[in-house]
């Protein structure tokens, strides 16, 4: 496979960012070092990645303490791999209109109506790297420090 060029990775991770009904694998810490790897159903605002959970869920529980996460959406030979910060944590009760609707809209599910209790975790993005095989590696930063670099 030939390199990509910077533009087509990034068109790449928003396309996997973008997919309805995407999952991503979340990375969280506990205070204790303890380290936690669940997947869960991801939406993109167009510049965070939203989530939702249980609030007394371990990832909740995690950034609460440690608002460092690494995201990993797509498969092993392409991958997109994300290293956020959590902006803000919503219970889905007091989400605003435009934070639930759009999550529901692109996760395929609403948290407001099922009869569970859930809380939206909205992270920022500060690095994203994208790449395929050995021939992607250089050059696979394609957000750094929360900027696109492209």
């Amino acid at each position: 496979m030939a390199t990509r060029s910077p533009e087509e990775r990034k068109a790449d991770a928003l396309a996997k960012l973008t997919a309805i009904k995407a999952n991503v694998w979340v990375a969280s810490a506990s205070p204790t070092g303890g380290v936690h790897l669940v997947p869960v159903t991801l939406t993109w605002n167009g510049s965070q990645v939203v989530l939702a959970t249980g609030p007394r869920s371990r990832t909740v529980a995690n950034v609460t303490a440690d608002p460092r996460v690494r995201l990993a959406l797509g498969e092993t030979r392409d991958a997109v791999m994300i290293d956020a910060v959590l902006a803000e944590a919503v219970p889905a009760a007091a989400a605003p209109a435009v934070l639930a609707e759009a999550y529901a809209a692109q996760a395929g599910w609403d948290p407001r109506t099922d009869p569970g209790d859930y809380v939206y975790l909205v992270f920022g993005p500060e690095r994203i790297q994208v790449w395929r095989e050995d021939e992607d590696l250089g050059g696979r930063t394609v957000m750094r420090s929360g900027a696109w670099v492209i």
